[in-house]
């Protein structure tokens, strides 16, 4: 059975640039160039909060691993932290020197890691938001950085064209990847920490194996890759490209799986959920989208098994009953606590939404 498009959220006044899913998957974040951050609830007619504090473009967004916190960084060049509950507080940090592109937490959820125009990657103490220290090898911006699984690396990409992988407790780089022929927007470890895949300008993404430092895959696409994913088996990985189209690639077959077609315009962003049964993108066209991925459980249930203990992989299919696409919103401004943000209500309607997907969303092309 192929992916399908599952939920359709509506509420952001910008592209939106990242998204990332909670733990157990009740909520999503998204960060937009609206200056916006907003929490969507996964259950049906539950209201969708904004977020109001940076005073220009949130460029990224991550749940912490429990769930409880989300960061995000932002063009205003700071880093905040926030709860995901109604009042929306955060606390708010001065990062970096110019734009922050990226924030990460380690898997224990004691630091975070953040990536600048001002060419450095950062790292702090999540409680206290404290900086602990800047890894600044990189000659232009570093548009990522992530935490191994195991939170001693670090490997973040920049637009000097290069990927590189750090010791975090040596501070040093391990290694430099330069095989692209572009700048870099995105990379990320295989959830077995033993690979990184990179998205580049120049169409590619590329899989290395960062123990023998060689190029394991090489995927030529024909437009601008912007992020990707690595679904929790490692089997597949999703990514997100200029020609408006998502992308899954099989890894051990290591050929493209499905090209989905859904965002007018660029797809800016795309994660997996933890436990990979659904994956969630963004785009220029300022809308969310949630897809079911209807990999067959069978295919990655006893790797996930293997790798995460506690993990329960839930081998049924569930058909799809409700979905709301064509989201409408009743906006009501809320005061609360001398902070403004809005929270917004979804209407649904089952018609809308099928004569939507099957009118103006070619959902699904099979490559």
């Amino acid at each position: 059975e192929d992916p399908s498009l599952e939920r359709h959220f509506k509420g952001h006044r910008d592209a939106v640039t990242s998204v990332d899913f909670s733990l157990n998957k009740k909520q999503l974040a998204s960060g937009s160039m609206d200056s916006c951050l907003m929490i969507w609830s996964m259950r049906p007619q539950m209201r969708a909060y904004r977020f109001m504090g940076h005073k220009d473009a949130v460029m990224c967004v991550q749940f912490s691993p429990s769930g409880h916190l989300v960061a995000s960084g932002s063009r205003d060049k700071t880093v905040r932290l926030w709860v995901p509950s109604v009042k929306g507080e955060s606390t708010v940090f001065k990062a970096h020197t110019a734009t922050v592109r990226s924030v990460h937490f380690s898997s224990d959820g004691q630091s975070l890691v953040t990536a600048s125009d001002d060419k450095t990657v950062k790292v702090w103490t999540v409680h206290r938001q404290k900086f602990l220290f800047s890894l600044s090898q990189h000659i232009n911006w570093v548009r990522c950085a992530r935490f191994s699984p195991d939170g001693r690396l670090i490997v973040s990409a920049s637009d000097d064209k290069t990927v590189k992988l750090w010791d975090k407790t040596s501070r040093e780089c391990i290694h430099s990847f330069c095989e692209h022929g572009g700048f870099v927007n995105h990379v990320d470890f295989h959830p077995s920490g033993t690979c990184i895949a990179a998205a580049a300008t120049d169409n590619t993404v590329k899989v290395w194996d960062i123990r023998m430092n060689r190029l394991l895959q090489h995927y030529q696409g024909n437009a601008v890759v912007n992020s990707l994913s690595f679904h929790p088996s490692g089997n597949y990985l999703v990514t997100a490209s200029n020609d408006s189209t998502l992308k899954i690639l099989d890894l051990l077959e290591g050929r493209l799986l499905y090209t989905l077609h859904g965002h007018q315009g660029p797809a800016t962003c795309v994660a997996f959920s933890r436990a990979g049964d659904l994956f969630a993108s963004g785009g220029s066209d300022e809308q969310v989208m949630v897809w079911k991925t209807n990999f067959d459980a069978a295919d990655y249930g006893d790797v996930l098994k293997t790798q995460k203990p506690g993990t329960s992989v839930d081998g049924t299919r569930h058909t799809l009953v409700e979905m709301d696409c064509g989201v409408h919103l009743k906006k009501t401004k809320t005061q609360d606590s001398g902070r403004n943000h809005e929270q917004q209500e979804e209407m649904t309607s089952l018609t809308n939404t099928l004569e939507h997907i099957m009118g103006q969303l070619d959902v699904l092309t099979e490559v």
